[in-house]
């Protein structure tokens, strides 16, 4: 195994043990980032002199025997809507082209609190605005299981950083599945936390009430221990929640025990269950119903549970998300930061702004702009905006009234697999569906999270845990579980395959 196929937690051990250095293994990285990302994407900003002279002064550290947390050291990936101290900070739009922020977002404070080293920061669709990371205004990222397709999204460069070795682990932001769905697509972890439960101070605002960011790893352990390092109040961000960080770590090396006698599962009907199956992919229901198996043979009581307003949360997303995006956005005007077009003294400044505008954003940013704006006019404030919340309040009350008869909710990620780039950029609406799955627990706030269950024609397939709010701890449990069962079973595969017997076994 080479230092670029480790998981960040064995690293972390291999660090702390003097097995490795911070710069032997970031070393590894950009070397691999330098050979890989011209044809993968999934960098925008790269600072190889940067890294190593933290990593340098992480074993400087270590040698000097100061006290390491267990992150010290280690190389990770931020997704480029997470303002960065001196580092440019894009949010993927030419509008912020070559800024600069004179501050750190809390998670990326405490990342470099922790002694992490930041590799760089990786593309993502203009403003999180898309499902497939082709509307970024500065390149497009290949899946590295197949450079002819999407690495999900908005997180797509998080997501092909991680899944092409170009970095262990890194930070996604999800508003209405952008960590699950780019997780899902490249056989990675990826978890939304419950909202509020990690701070949005200095995310770059799509849509505020949805807004989270979490992790993106290879293992559920890696993306407990990530998670634990970002989590916690912020007095910075007005939505954050005062409560303890949950023992995440601990919840995910319990799983992987693969003990689940008295939970209970329930298989979201509206979301790929019995009846339900229009639109998804064979392949993906028949790994997802082999991952439910897998579930029930740890001793999970397994039950079909009913959600009807699911049926409505894309509708009800593709409103809501716009409406806020269109009153979010409209601080990019060329006055204060970032791009500033046809400022030649011959234009008053409405003109200057509408110039900007019209220059610095994509069109599926600005597709969303005219949406929201239309959505909060006057006239139709209650007609659309206004009903697309109270369907959100339905959605939130299906999930505590499952949650009265279940611990964990389950479905598919993603109804496809990754699909190939280009084929739905003429069609927003196609584009919309890939969220079809992720959309109700980012409309609820809810944690969920996604962990691979398997190949359909050789591309991975994701499956999504939903737990309640604040109950993170759940969802690692059951995806570290179903993780553990899948690599026993691959090894037994492994092992009929090479025509032995399993240890233990009469030959």
């Amino acid at each position: 195994m080479t230092i670029t196929t480790t998981s960040a937690a064995d690293l972390s051990t291999a660090l702390q043990a003097g097995d490795l250095t911070s710069v032997e293994v970031t070393g590894a990285y950009l070397d691999r980032i330098a050979a890989e990302d011209g044809e993968l994407g999934a960098y925008l900003h790269v600072d190889a002199d940067a890294a190593l002279a933290a990593a340098e002064a992480v074993d400087a550290a270590r040698v000097a025997g100061r006290d390491l947390g267990p992150l010290a050291g280690v190389p990770m990936a931020l997704k480029d809507v997470v303002v960065t101290e001196g580092v440019p900070t894009t949010s993927g739009s030419r509008i912020l082209e070559g800024w600069r922020p004179p501050y750190d977002a809390t998670l990326a404070a405490k990342l470099k609190a922790a002694g992490t080293v930041l590799l760089g920061k990786t593309n993502m669709d203009e403003f999180a605005m898309g499902s497939s990371t082709e509307n970024s205004a500065y390149r497009i990222t290949r899946n590295p299981w197949d450079h002819s397709r999407i690495p999900g999204g908005s997180s797509g460069g998080s997501s092909a950083a991680v899944a092409g070795g170009l970095a262990p682990w890194s930070i996604g932001t999800d508003t209405g599945g952008s960590i699950r769905q780019p997780a899902a697509v490249t056989g990675l972890v990826g978890h939304k936390p419950t909202y509020g439960s990690v701070s949005r101070y200095g995310l770059i605002a799509f849509s505020s009430s949805l807004d989270q960011a979490g992790p993106m790893t290879r293992t559920v352990l890696d993306a407990a221990l990530l998670h634990e390092a970002i989590a916690g109040h912020d007095p910075y961000d007005s939505t954050s929640i005062d409560s303890p960080v949950p023992v995440l770590a601990e919840a995910a090396r319990r799983g992987a025990e693969g003990e689940l006698a008295g939970l209970t599962v329930g298989v979201v009907r509206e979301l790929g269950g019995e009846g339900h199956a229009e639109g998804y992919e064979p392949g993906v229901l028949a790994r997802f119903q082999e991952a439910v198996a897998l579930l029930e043979s740890m001793g999970a009581e397994v039950r079909e549970v009913s959600c009807p307003a699911f049926d409505l949360a894309l509708p009800a997303y593709y409103l809501i998300a716009p409406s806020e995006a269109s009153s979010n956005l409209a601080r990019f005007d060329g006055v204060r930061y970032g791009l500033r077009a046809g400022d030649d003294g011959s234009r008053d400044l409405d003109e200057v702004m509408a110039l900007t505008r019209e220059q610095g954003f994509g069109p599926e940013v600005k597709r969303r702009i005219i949406l929201g704006a239309y959505a909060l006019s006057a006239g139709y404030y209650d007609a659309y905006y206004g009903q697309a919340q109270k369907v959100r309040t339905l959605i939130t009350r299906n999930f505590a009234a499952a949650y009265a008869d279940v611990d964990v909710l389950v479905s598919p990620t993603m109804p496809t697999v990754a699909f190939p780039l280009g084929s739905r950029v003429d069609d927003p609406i196609a584009m919309y569906a890939a969220d079809l799955c992720t959309l109700p627990a980012s409309l609820a706030g809810v944690p969920a999270i996604s962990v691979p269950c398997g190949l359909s024609e050789g591309l991975p397939v994701g499956f999504q845990v939903m737990a309640p709010a604040l109950a993170d701890d759940r969802c690692y449990r059951v995806a570290a579980a179903l993780e553990a069962a899948q690599d026993a079973a691959r090894g037994h595969r492994l092992l009929d395959e090479l025509g032995r017997t399993a240890p233990g076994s009469a030959a």
